[in-house]
């Protein structure tokens, strides 16, 4: 091979790997997530104001801006997207059950008279076509993407099966935890029978299964505290050092740190832990004094954590609640944080 060649050998190689770095940085730039939340933003809004007001679905973009899409509705309470087709959107609302297949073009209230006040609604990471909604008087299934309802409530108690969370299992097809007036009911056949899994003397008002062990769950309650599972929901023990007398109303994991939790509550604020749940600190401190905290939430495209104050705005920390700033939501209340993987090219 003459020097010639080996030159415009090294030339074309060297083409070639500055390539491959440029588009190796331009992929790492990009959000691996897509995050979303259903808010309700009504600053100055009083009944018969002329203001207008913006409220349902909104998701972050790349400038950093909420961007509203979909129904303008302020009793959206929870949302979830269909696993294999972004386009398919479930929103729980106080008529029950809006659906868009259309990527949030149109909608249309798909459920019965008797399902209303949808609370919660989840998808079946295995079985797309399986939708739960959370109702006060219940839970209803859907097996064809959300066009058609059944009741599924076989193991329910008759007097308090009030549903305020549900959850599917991701490893496990047809398995599901629900949260309800008496505690957390485990269905694995779909729904179709539910048994307790943990008795409470107060509504759950929220359960997650952590991003990093699918085996740890937790739930949290009105007046009975916070409580964690090791074994995929089937015991459950008392999480300690938190408060125990007033409405712990959501947790969250950290997608991006396997230690860290937080919860929100209405009187006693932001609550972390950086060890797994094993000890807590409370976070107020930069937020509104006694600030009434509705929702966290964790940005998994940066551990960023999310804080929802009632009637002032929804706050950010960089730090895991050691200081904060304020979000430009001013009069929001944000009811459910959602993040979605993005496709990559």
């Amino acid at each position: 091979m003459t020097s010639k060649s080996i030159n415009r050998i090294r030339r074309v190689l060297c083409a070639f790997l500055g390539l491959s770095a440029a588009a190796t940085a331009s992929s790492a730039a990009q959000p691996a997530y897509d995050f979303y939340i259903c808010a309700n933003i009504n600053r100055n809004y009083v009944i018969g104001s002329r203001i207008e007001t913006v409220n349902g679905l909104y998701q972050l973009n790349e400038a950093g801006e909420w961007q509203h899409f979909g129904v303008n509705d302020t009793t959206l309470s929870a949302f979830a997207f269909s696993p294999d087709d972004r386009d398919v959107i479930f929103t729980s609302a106080l008529n029950g059950i809006w659906v868009s297949w259309d990527g949030g073009e149109s909608w249309r209230q798909t459920n019965s008279w008797d399902m209303t006040e949808g609370r919660d609604v989840a998808v079946d990471p295995h079985a797309p076509e399986m939708v739960y909604l959370a109702l006060p008087s219940g839970i209803a299934v859907s097996t064809d993407r959300g066009h058609t309802w059944e009741r599924r409530e076989n193991g329910l108690p008759e007097r308090g099966k009030y549903t305020q969370t549900i959850e599917v299992d991701r490893t496990t097809k047809g398995r599901v935890l629900a949260g309800c007036e008496k505690g957390v009911f485990l269905s694995e056949d779909a729904g179709a029978v539910w048994r307790r899994v943990l008795p409470t003397a107060t509504t759950v008002n929220d359960l997650e299964q952590s991003p990093h062990d699918p085996q740890h769950w937790l739930a949290v309650t009105d007046t009975h505290g916070a409580w964690s599972s090791r074994d995929g929901g089937e015991t459950w023990t008392a999480v300690d050092g938190l408060p125990i007398k007033s409405a712990i109303y959501n947790v969250t994991f950290d997608p991006t740190h396997a230690e860290r939790l937080a919860i929100a509550s209405w009187t006693d604020g932001i609550w972390t832990s950086e060890d797994g749940g094993a000890t807590w600190t409370n976070r107020d401190a930069g937020l509104p004094e006694n600030p009434r905290v509705y929702r966290v939430g964790v940005d998994p495209n940066r551990g960023r954590l999310y804080a929802s104050v009632f009637q002032e705005t929804l706050f950010y920390s960089d730090d895991f609640g050691r200081t904060w700033q304020a979000d430009p939501l001013a009069g929001s209340l944000v009811l459910s944080f959602v993040s979605v993987p993005r496709a990559q090219p």
